[in-house]
Parts: C-alpha cells; structure tokens; sequence
C-alpha cells in the first residue's frame, strides 16, 4: 500500500484556502485539506484510533485503480491521435476513445460528481473498459473491412512501450489485487459488507473479467458511507477541535491528578504548620501544573501548543496547523481554555495561600 500522501493523480488537488468551514470526508480524501485534518492525518488516526485502517486502505487503492484506468485510457487516446489523425472510419474503437475527450486529473471518489460532465467520463471510460475487454488482440477486429492499426495504436497494451506506461494488464492485476486483498473471505485484510456486495464484485471480476473502476462502485460507496458515519465525525473533534491524541491525554490525566494531589497535601501542611504567605505562594506550581494538565484532558486540547499553531499525530510527534480555518478555532477555544485555567488556578491559590495559618 502505498503512502497516502502521494497523490493518485498526476498532479495534486490543490487545497480549498478560502473554506471558512470544517472540511468534508470527501475533501479530505481527495486531497484538498491541509494539516491537521489532511489524509496522512485521517490514516493515522484510522490506524491508531479507529483500529480500522483496512477501509481506508480499501478506498485509496480503489481509487488509484480509477487513476491507472483514466492513465491507460488518456495513453491509448493519444497513441489513437498520433496514429490516426484523419480518424480511421472502420475503428470502433478510436472513435470510443476520441469520444472521452481529455480526462480530468481529479482525485477518485465515490459515486458523486461535481458536475454530470464527470459523471459522465467515467462512465464512459468504464463503458470503454468493458468493451475493450472483449478485443483479446488490438490487431483484430470484425467485420468483412478489417483494417489493421498502425504500429502506436497495437502498442497502446505494450507494458514494455516506453510510450506507455500503463498496460491492460495492470488494470487486470489492480482489480484482482483489491478483489484478493480486501474482499475474498479469509482474505489478509479483509474488510466487513453486505454479502451481497462481496458476491456481486467478485462475480463481475472472476466470471465476467471486468475490471473498469464501476465494479467496485457499490463496494466504495458502503465503505464510505461507513468512514463518515462511524469515523469521521470523531477525526474532526480530535484534530478541529482539539489537539491532542488519546495517549497523551491518559499521560496529562495522570500528572494533572498527581499535580493536584501534590498542591493540596502540601497547601494542608502549610496551612497547619502556621508557615507565612510568603512561603505557601509555592504552592501556586503544582496547582498551576495540575490545573493546565487536568483542563487539557477535558478540552483535548493544549492551549500554548494551540496558540504557536501546532497539533499532535503520533506521541510526541507534532505537525504545523495549516488549514486556516481549523487555524482559527484551535485559537479560540485555547484562549477560552487558558481562561479558564487562570481563573481556577487563581482560586485555589488565592484560598489555600490567604487563608489563616493554625499550627497543630
């Protein structure tokens, strides 16, 4: 699998800087968010939280199986271009191929477009696909006018070509990988559906040799529809709201409790020890300690961090806050928290360091 931040088109989707809103599951997965709710950080949180990274998995490498198809295709057109200029009437397949037009190199996603004109490619390139399955050999085609393509065109499904880097047998081994991956049951990594969906996939891929991305249409859909109902929503409060990750919090739970206890035992010692004010302001240290940790646990969230515009992802491992509306209400809610934890740590100081000494 590879890393999911390359991307799985020529080039990268650029990221949405004027969204003055929290991202969505698809714009996440199609590469358009900045850290920290990017896909490297929705994997990891996949992996490490979720515990469920084999649907992510799934769906990036159905999309990069899209990416290959729409690579092969986009080739095949242009050898068909360089070939025939004058397109050759008797070949059903170059006027397929011409009627794709130019490919957009958008990230793959699920069955919603933006517009129908994408809707429409793909279904196209699928139709394609399909079609070009059944010409076991480009150098033959029916009918009583059989005209033989010229040299750049029988090249086309030629893995070897340097013109060409995506062969039909590529797209063949795609499918079949994620077919033997993530669907066959008792596969490595195999992931829950409807048996429905499973048979139906594997029918279209072992008995009818398909593999255009349509196949796995049905399949994309459940498992995204699954990552933004179960998963997403807590990605989002984990990195838009706060920024902090569950093992660094248990940490901050228990030196904040340790913290406190620590303050309160000393404050009563120096209480009853009749020791002056001068002496019990010690005790603002581990009530602000305890104080900070603890506000940090309930809010998820470290505000100094969160001011100088940092986030966590692994264990002490942080990355730069870049998508600038996550930017803002990380700041908002640090300064409520750090509001928050003067006003309390100055309470408890203010009491435990006023109040009347008594010596026992």
């Amino acid at each position: 699998m590879e890393d999911p931040r390359e991307t799985t088109a020529s080039t990268t989707p650029q990221p949405d800087m004027t969204r003055n809103r929290l991202p969505t599951l698809f714009e996440v997965l199609s590469r358009r968010t900045l850290p920290p709710v990017d896909l490297f950080s929705f994997y990891i949180y996949m992996r490490d939280q979720q515990r469920s990274v084999d649907y992510l998995d799934f769906w990036l490498d159905v999309a990069q199986h899209m990416s290959l198809c729409r690579h092969y295709v986009r080739e095949l057109r242009r050898s068909v271009l360089i070939a025939t200029p004058d397109l050759e009437k008797g070949s059903k397949r170059s006027s397929q191929i011409l009627e794709l037009g130019e490919l957009d190199n958008r990230a793959a996603g699920p069955s919603m477009y933006a517009t129908e004109k994408e809707r429409d490619q793909d279904a196209q390139m699928s139709a394609f696909l399909r079609e070009d399955q059944s010409h076991e050999s480009p150098q033959t085609q029916s009918g009583s006018n059989r005209t033989k393509p010229s040299p750049p065109f029988s090249h086309a499904t030629d893995s070897n070509s340097p013109a060409h880097t995506v062969a039909r047998q590529d797209i063949r081994a795609s499918a079949e990988k994620i077919l033997y991956t993530f669907l066959m049951p008792g596969a490595e990594r195999e992931i829950t559906l409807p048996g429905s969906i499973t048979q139906d996939v594997t029918a279209a891929i072992e008995e009818y040799g398909r593999d255009d991305p349509e196949v796995f249409d049905v399949a994309k859909d459940y498992v995204f529809q699954a990552m933004e109902r179960d998963a997403f929503p807590g990605f989002l409060r984990m990195k838009a709201l706060g920024n902090l990750i569950p093992p660094t919090l248990v940490m901050r739970l228990i030196i904040g409790l340790v913290a406190m206890f620590g303050a309160f035992w000393t404050s009563f010692v120096l209480i009853f020890l009749d020791k002056s004010r001068a002496t019990r302001c010690w005790v603002i240290l581990p009530f602000t300690i305890g104080v900070y940790f603890l506000a940090s646990y309930e809010y998820s969230l470290d505000p100094i961090l969160a001011l100088i515009g940092f986030s966590e992802y692994t264990p002490f491992n942080f990355s730069r806050i870049r998508e600038p509306f996550v930017r803002g209400l990380l700041v908002k809610r640090a300064l409520m928290v750090l509001a928050v934890t003067i006003l309390i740590d100055a309470g408890l100081c203010v009491l435990f360091i006023l109040v009347p000494g008594k010596r026992l």
